[in-house]
């Protein structure tokens, strides 16, 4: 009885953090190259080599990104930056309905797209630094988090999640996408 007891305490936790995606940490270990045997340049995945990576896009129209407070099963901007100004900032942009003061509804626009700041960016480089997800890993992040953000602002049947998926699905039938540095 005891041991149930202490076993079903234990789970409790467990359930409540499930909901919450913690910063992850960025890994200090090196792993040692794979040596290829293919010189294809396109990222395969699964056996067989028959799936292709998602590669990640904006959908226009969506703006699901853009309603900054989404509630409890997504993290607060304390646990997403470490610079105080970024917090501050991300606050100041939270309007009272919790979508951003940019964002125009009736458009489904941001008023601000060329000036919007850092974190309203989706570039492996952001990922990198807010969530310590790499690279290798940015397109099926984003995808997953895209996909997240638009259940739980516009529900899983929503039309904005059938668009996404298909420009998704689209993407991965096209070269993938490179990341370039304006000069």
């Amino acid at each position: 009885m005891l041991a149930a007891t202490a076993a079903s305490m234990s789970y409790v936790p467990t359930i409540s953090m499930a909901g919450r995606r913690p910063r992850q940490k960025v890994r200090t270990k090196t792993r040692p190259e794979k040596v290829s045997s293919s010189s294809s340049s396109s990222s395969v995945a699964g056996f067989g080599g028959g799936k292709t990576e998602p590669v990640w896009r904006c959908v226009d129209g969506c703006g699901a990104c853009c309603k900054l407070d989404k509630g409890p099963d997504f993290a607060s901007p304390e646990e997403i930056f470490e610079n105080p100004k970024d917090v501050e900032l991300y606050r100041s942009m939270v309007g009272t309905d919790g979508w951003c003061i940019h964002f125009e509804k009736s458009t489904r626009k941001c008023s601000i797209y060329p000036d919007r700041p850092y974190f309203c960016r989706v570039t492996p480089e952001n990922f990198q630094s807010l969530y310590g997800i790499g690279k290798k890993n940015f397109n099926r992040e984003a995808c997953a988090s895209c996909r997240d953000s638009i259940k739980a602002i516009y529900g899983s049947n929503a039309e904005e999640l059938e668009n996404f998926n298909l420009s998704i699905k689209s993407s991965t039938l096209a070269s993938p996408v490179e990341f370039h540095k304006p000069a």
